[in-house]
């Protein structure tokens, strides 16, 4: 297989990944605004931890980032996944965020 080829998959995987913890950060979300907190909604954090130790471990990168690297020299956000390059950009902002709202709304619910 072509570079081109390895970083297409490459692409192709981190995006699937990528719109997988969507679902679990909106089911999140979604979880704690109707106060249904629940096994899926613990096991879905503990995903998200796990997702988190996993970029402490590798200086903030994805995993797929580090090894797409192999096969580009872009300096593109985007160049490892399919995404506009704005969403690329703030994507950990932006789902941090949303993880860290959730967060406060879970803590109100369960003081509550």
């Amino acid at each position: 297989m072509n570079p081109t080829a390895k970083l297409r998959l490459i692409k192709l995987l981190h995006t699937i990944i990528w719109v997988f913890f969507n679902v679990v950060i909106f089911y999140i979300l979604y979880a704690v605004i109707v106060n249904r907190i629940d096994f899926w909604l613990w096991l879905c954090y503990g995903l998200i931890i796990l997702e988190g130790i996993v970029l402490l471990l590798f200086k903030m990168y994805c995993p797929l980032t580090v090894w797409a690297r192999k096969y580009s020299n872009s300096t593109r956000n985007n160049f490892d996944i399919y995404l506009p390059e704005w969403l690329a950009k703030y994507n950990k902002l932006i789902y941090t965020s949303i993880v860290g709202v959730s967060i406060v709304i879970l803590i109100y619910r369960l003081i509550q």
